[in-house]
């Protein structure tokens, strides 16, 4: 499978060399390598791109918009942000935009691709170490107190508290579906469902749910 990569990054010099870098990789195409001063994103959101590479870094928090107006859009590819920083903070106001990456301008092409394959897979990637601290800061954000997320719990259905289970056992993909005898395509149309009624943006939000004060009631109520 090839993964259309779009690049959005400040600085011209960096989007070609990462575009280079990136063409070398025989299952990657990049559609298109732009930098801050090239035209607005707007004018190739129909450039049926998988990936799209982000900088985090944009100035006056740009990116966080850009990437919420993206992600409400059907077929809209999956966005990873790139960044200088991997201050736990930002990563969860990206994850909150609909961002599914969150990469080190520093980090390693290897790693960068890693996370490029990850995400069309449905995976969300963060710097390694920052994991604890980003969950950590998506479970304060919530009232996990109100009666509404009992509500919220109680409206998902059998097999969507089982694969949110499965969520947070940290079961990939591929393995949920073997476990829970449904094809990828059924586990992914359930991912959907109960991370829209959960109203999480990624599955990041949906883990840190799972792992409140009423993740035992989950846990009851799948059977496992």
């Amino acid at each position: 499978m090839v993964v259309r990569l779009l690049v959005l990054v400040q600085d011209r010099m960096f989007a070609d060399a990462l575009a280079t870098w990136l063409e070398a990789e025989q299952d990657v195409e990049v559609v298109a390598a732009l930098h801050q001063g090239d035209p607005s994103p707007r004018l190739f959101r129909g450039s049926r791109a998988d990936v799209m590479l982000l900088d985090g870094d944009l100035p006056d928090n740009a990116a966080f918009r850009l990437c919420e107006e993206i992600s409400q859009h059907v077929a809209a590819p999956h966005v990873i942000l790139l960044s200088d920083s991997p201050d736990p903070r930002r990563i969860v106001r990206a994850i909150r935009a609909g961002a599914v990456g969150w990469v080190r301008k520093n980090e390693s092409l290897e790693r960068l691709m890693h996370v490029i394959r990850a995400s069309i897979n449905g995976e969300t990637c963060l710097p390694p170490g920052e994991t604890g601290r980003v969950l950590r800061l998506l479970l304060s954000e919530r009232d996990l107190e109100q009666d509404d997320n009992g509500q919220l719990l109680a409206a998902l259905t059998p097999r969507e508290q089982e694969v949110l289970v499965c969520l947070a056992e940290g079961t990939r993909r591929r393995d949920m579906a073997e476990r829970l005898n449904m094809s990828p395509n059924t586990v992914r149309t359930h991912l959907q469902n109960l991370m829209a009624k959960l109203g999480a943006h990624s599955a990041l939000e949906a883990v840190a749910l799972t792992r409140s004060q009423v993740g035992d009631q989950l846990y009851q109520r799948a059977g496992v």
